[in-house]
């Protein structure tokens, strides 16, 4: 274990700019009190700089994060840019060069977050999300631009490594936790791909005599999610019903806007990237309201992932305490600035007891 990192900052745009630098002292203080240091590599990449040079990164922005042990993503996005084109300008480039296959997702109700269901008590779930490839592949193309005949093809790629490696770690994540592993499909409508993705998860399956499979049709497994959310643990699934699965859970937490995301490259060979889920929501952004839960959220997970645990876990009890004793931001029905909350994080890191 280090005793300093370097981590790379990409702030980002609208309320990115006020959620990362609330995360970062968090991060600092509790680095303080666990004696390792964080070396903060500043990006200015996103909408902005698209404007001015037609880039959301420079050209040699991959390799410049290489040698990092961690990048701190806030959000990305601005109106009057398609969202393609923010995020396949910087997003989904680094998760694929730093071949970030798996997108974690952990869900569950914070104290004093109310979730829209009647009983979400016990609500606990971790997502394991193919992050690389599936439906979002780059392979297709539109013809006849502007006639009638006008016509998009997508084609969805799953390979046999992408998938038993993002089984695998689904099924140590299971492992590790109740042993319970659901894995989202749709063979019975999705003829090729669906069936591929089955047979090779449940025969990654079958080298965990202590992981229970159950393979269950994403429809259902959606329904599932609202009307019996405690009866899920681990969800392993493809890149599209995983993105979809997750932001629905999240919903049923109680809110998306404090939901974390991590991007793992889990060989270590390259950087793994942090981000919160929500956007970057330009219609608060600057008015100092933003809720930097998700985003301190996500940065306990870049202190777990990096071998930093007993700061993990300091970080994010702090912000729990906070919210149960009632500090909210306006999204949750409160009244406390990003600043306030953030004091207030500050304030519990501080009073926790050493160790």
């Amino acid at each position: 274990m280090n005793d300093r990192y370097r981590i790379d900052v990409i702030a980002g745009d609208g309320i990115g700019q006020e959620v990362v630098p609330a995360a970062i002292r968090c991060v600092d203080e509790v680095a303080k009190a666990e004696g390792f240091g964080v070396e903060w590599r500043h990006r200015d990449w996103g909408s902005e700089r698209y404007l001015k040079d037609g880039q959301m990164m420079p050209s040699d922005g991959i390799e410049q994060l290489r040698d990092g042990d961690g990048i701190l993503l806030g959000a990305v996005g601005m109106p009057g840019i398609p969202d393609h084109v923010t995020l396949w300008g910087l997003l989904i480039p680094i998760r694929r060069e730093f071949l970030q296959y798996v997108n974690l997702r952990p869900v569950r109700v914070l104290p004093g977050v109310a979730s829209p269901l009647r009983d979400a008590a016990g609500l606990d779930v971790v997502v394991v999300r193919e992050n690389v490839e599936g439906e979002y592949s780059e392979v297709g193309g539109r013809v006849y631009r502007g006639r009638a005949e006008e016509m998009a093809t997508q084609q969805a790629i799953f390979t046999r490594a992408g998938v038993e490696r993002v089984a695998r770690f689904a099924c140590q994540t299971a492992r590790a936790r109740s042993g319970a592993l659901v894995s989202a499909t749709k063979s019975n409508g999705i003829i090729h791909t669906m069936p591929f993705w089955d047979e090779i998860v449940s025969e990654v399956a079958a080298e965990f005599e202590d992981v229970r499979l159950q393979s269950v049709l994403v429809d259902a497994l959606a329904a599932r999610a609202v009307l019996n959310p405690q009866s899920l643990d681990v969800i392993v699934a493809s890149n599209l019903f995983g993105d979809i699965l997750s932001d629905l859970l999240a919903g049923v937490a109680g809110s998306i806007g404090v939901a974390p995301s991590a991007n793992l490259n889990p060989s270590r060979e390259f950087p793994s990237m942090f981000e919160p889920v929500h956007g970057s929501a330009p219609d608060i952004a600057g008015r100092g309201v933003a809720n930097p839960v998700g985003q301190m959220w996500a940065s306990a997970m870049m202190l777990a992932h990096i071998g930093q645990r007993r700061a993990a876990d300091r970080l994010v009890a702090a912000f729990e305490a906070v919210l149960a004793a009632g500090v909210r931001t306006p999204d949750l029905g409160g009244s406390a600035g990003t600043a306030e909350f953030t004091d207030a994080v500050l304030g519990q890191i501080r009073a926790q007891q050493p160790g």
